[in-house]
């Protein structure tokens, strides 16, 4: 049989399920200190004095280390290199220093690190250090900070506008679209800040082993040869000599992608002091470092009178927040590319502005782009339908590129590989009963009722991202026990991969998913690897191992017919034996094979010796990814009173491609429509106008949980990809771009008998209130 396609649970799960993980804060080591950070109580001052006497007083307090401390030690964390496919008009993005020196621009800005014997004395220890702050005016608001006249918050940059990118291939058609079209449709958006809330906070433990010269870091992080790589580089010591292990990850959505600057100051005392050296985020640290999202968007489409689009023209202004971590530059940069959505738009120019203001820095956080960009268009798509009284199914439809347009270049340089979306939006209509809910949503007479809305999303996602993780290594050992090793430089934190891969590669050798084992997430035992991120985990990492595993079938293949004196064609591998299909009792395991090889070969760091393979995939040219697609469907009530949202229906059906194991794939597609219908209702980071976080702790911000959740009916349709050998487009992000416009479309949709136009997420029940009253009042 062939185990790609079948519903297998996942294998991580009964450990994790019975409280056998083992995570960041479960690792003890003799001798452990524990860290603590002091960080900035404003969201822009000077720093003119900090005074740690006190601190460094208070037994078992061990260390306490402050910017002046590392001067000249330790430089600024870098963010992404803009180099190769990358095109921007404009970058000049502050680096974050590991701790603040001269001033501090955000409210979580870390200041200092006390390092102690006991977790509780170094928390008692950071509260007396005594620092002396000179406020200065801080700047929130991204429009403001845009202005040619606002003050630069970094003085040496000179301004705050640290990223430009500019699309603009077909400028005269597209002046010639919007003066022959019937209609030009204009709205602004503004997506919220997010702060990522993993089960797991970020953390890390460091401990360093001056007799071997080696670092270990023990990281919550999604990318571990990431972390070797930039930490070495920051600590100055080459990445032999450092090794990152992650073990069981308890959710990353694009935060645990890179480093922060508490890691490096860790990495650097454990070094110092010779100790181990555990630092784990309280929930309000995590919500305070690092957020997503932050979009301001201005779009302006042509139409004609029908709802066909001719053009569009659009600005992004991306919050980046007071420095340019690892990822900032790169949601800005992919909203710009994928705004065109999956509609055939002629001609398009996008300006991209990336701004700092007095926040914390953001970054990709599950669609990293995705979410910004479809939001904007598929509101637009609404408005577009309300304005020339059409049904939104019906422009969508009237504007989805054609299955037989494929391979399809959008006016932003991307090219999409391949899709039916009509019959992805035909099955998602069909299984909602949507001409039933469109007659019910009619009816608004009678004011005891709840008002209802349906909402439509169809959306795209690229697969594999860009740069270094378009390409993957893997490794397979064949152990003489006839047992298997696959070696992936993807981790899991949640997706199951672990599983899928084992999937994949027992269906290339012929034996069952249990017989082989998954190792990743340790340097020491994978050589090199992209991590996980940018939907790249089974397209990039399990085409990896496909090829490395067909290379391992090919070559056990012509020894068996050596061995059965038959020829390779005739060779069968199925249930851990090879054989002569023509003589099926000639059979040999593939434990013989490995013995009668006689090879000897050293086995790699955890396996034993035996037939050793090595493969790599490459994803194509740039701007060239597997696209997957999806349509979602939702249908709400809105109390006419209160404003609360019910959803009462949703429907979301996915074209990923080939799909390796549909559990898994049910499980992405429900997580990610809940983090979606969280942006949609109820999450946002808010500050007051010093900058004082206002949802900054779970008392204020809000998430969705199970008892407000509807039922979710989920179905998939298969178009394969040809720019993998598996045909995979991937999922692990697609739905939580469809769903903030599905739901915000269905509300919208439920108060157009207002004439409310639109109104930002998260769509609270207090702005539906007041939006409701405005239209009365008027």
């Amino acid at each position: 049989m062939s185990y790609a396609g079948q519903p297998l649970k996942r294998f991580e799960d009964p450990r994790l399920l019975t409280g056998h993980g083992s995570f960041v804060d479960d690792i003890q080591l003799p001798n452990m200190l524990y860290a603590c950070i002091l960080r900035s109580p404003y969201a822009h001052a000077r720093l003119t004095s900090i005074a740690v006497e006190a601190a460094r007083r208070l037994p078992e307090v061990v260390a306490v280390l402050t910017g002046a401390d590392i001067a000249g030690a330790l430089g600024d964390l870098p963010t992404r290199a803009m180099e190769g496919e990358w095109q921007v008009e404009l970058m000049h993005g502050p680096e974050q220093p590991v701790l603040a020196r001269d001033k501090v621009c955000y409210v979580g800005q870390p200041v200092a690190v006390v390092v102690g014997k006991d977790r509780y004395v170094v928390r008692d220890a950071v509260d007396l250090i005594e620092v002396d702050y000179a406020p200065l005016p801080p700047i929130l608001d991204p429009l403001e900070a845009a202005r040619e006249d606002s003050h630069p918050i970094h003085e040496q940059i000179g301004t705050n506008i640290a990223l430009r990118i500019r699309h603009d291939r077909q400028g005269a058609d597209l002046d010639a679209a919007f003066a022959q079209a019937d209609r030009i449709i204009r709205q602004r958006y503004e997506v919220q800040r997010l702060a990522p809330v993993p089960l797991e906070t970020r953390g890390l433990v460091a401990h360093y082993q001056p007799q071997e010269d080696l670092l270990t870091i023990w990281a919550s992080t999604q990318g571990p040869h990431r972390v070797r790589r930039q930490l070495a580089r920051l600590l100055t010591r080459p990445e032999s000599r450092v090794r990152v292990i992650a073990p069981d990850v308890g959710g990353g959505f694009g935060e645990k992608g890179g480093v922060f600057p508490e890691d490096v100051a860790i990495a650097y005392l454990a070094v110092t002091l010779g100790q181990p050296i555990k630092w784990v985020a309280d929930r309000q640290e995590n919500m305070l470092g690092f957020h997503g999202r932050g979009h301001v968007v201005d779009v302006e489409a042509a139409v004609t009178h029908d709802g066909l689009l001719l053009g569009i023209r659009l600005r992004i202004v991306a919050d980046a927040g007071a420095y340019f971590g690892n990822s900032t530059p790169g949601p800005p940069y992919r909203a710009s590319h994928r705004i065109i959505g999956p509609y055939k738009t002629p001609a398009a120019r996008i300006e991209v502005l990336g701004v700092i203001t007095n926040k914390p820095p953001t970054g990709a956080y599950r669609g990293a782009g995705g979410p910004e960009a479809a939001f904007c268009m598929e509101r637009t798509i609404d408005l577009i339908a309300q304005e020339l009284g059409l049904d939104p199914a019906e422009v969508r439809r009237k504007n989805f590129i054609a299955p037989d347009a494929f391979p399809y270049e959008t006016p932003t340089g991307l090219t999409y590989d391949s899709g039916n979306y009509e019959a992805v939006l035909d099955r998602a209509l069909k299984l909602v009963d949507y001409q039933s809910w469109r007659d019910k949503a009619g009816r608004r007479e009678d004011p005891r009722e709840p008002l209802i809305g349906v909402g439509l999303a169809t959306v795209i996602k690229m697969s594999g991202g860009s740069g270094d993780s378009r390409v993957e290594e893997a490794w397979l050992t064949i152990e003489p026990s006839g047992s298997i090793v696959a070696r992936t430089g993807v981790s899991p934190h949640g997706q199951g991969s672990e599983t899928a891969f084992a999937q994949i590669v027992a269906d290339a050798l012929g034996v069952t998913p249990d017989h082989v084992r998954v190792l990743h997430g340790d340097t020491a035992i994978v050589p090199s690897g992209g991590g996980t991120g940018s939907t790249r985990g089974t397209v990039v990492g399990g085409s990896a191992l496909y090829v490395v595993a067909q290379q391992a079938r090919q070559q056990l293949v012509q020894q068996a017919s050596s061995v059965l004196s038959c020829a390779p064609e005739e060779i069968v591998l199925q249930d851990g034996r090879i054989f002569d299909r023509r003589q099926p009792a000639r059979a040999i395991t593939v434990a013989d094979l490995v013995t009668a090889a006689g090879h000897e070969a050293q086995g790699l760091p955890g396996s034993e010796a035996g037939l050793q393979f090595i493969g790599r995939f490459v994803l194509g040219a740039p701007y060239q990814n597997p696209h997957a697609f999806c349509a979602h469907v939702a249908v709400v009530e809105v109390d006419r009173a209160t404003g609360e949202v019910q959803i009462v229906r949703y429907i979301a059906v996915h074209d990923c491609g080939h799909i390796i194991n549909p559990l898994l794939v049910r499980g992405q597609v429900h997580g990610g429509i809940v983090q979606g219908i969280g942006q949609a209702l109820w999450e946002g980071m808010v500050y007051s106008p010093d900058g004082q976080p206002l949802t900054g702790s779970l008392l204020d911000y809000a998430l969705p949980v199970a008892a407000g959740l509807p039922e979710m009916i989920t179905a998939t349709i298969e178009t394969p990809s040809p720019m993998n050998p598996l045909g995979i487009k991937g999922v692990g992000e697609l739905p939580t771009v469809a769903a903030p416009a599905a739901v915000a479309n269905a509300v919208l949709d439920a108060l157009s008998g207002f004439g409310v136009r639109h109104i930002d997420t998260p769509m609270t029940s207090e702005k539906i209130w007041r939006a409701m009253h405005a239209a009365h009042v008027d």
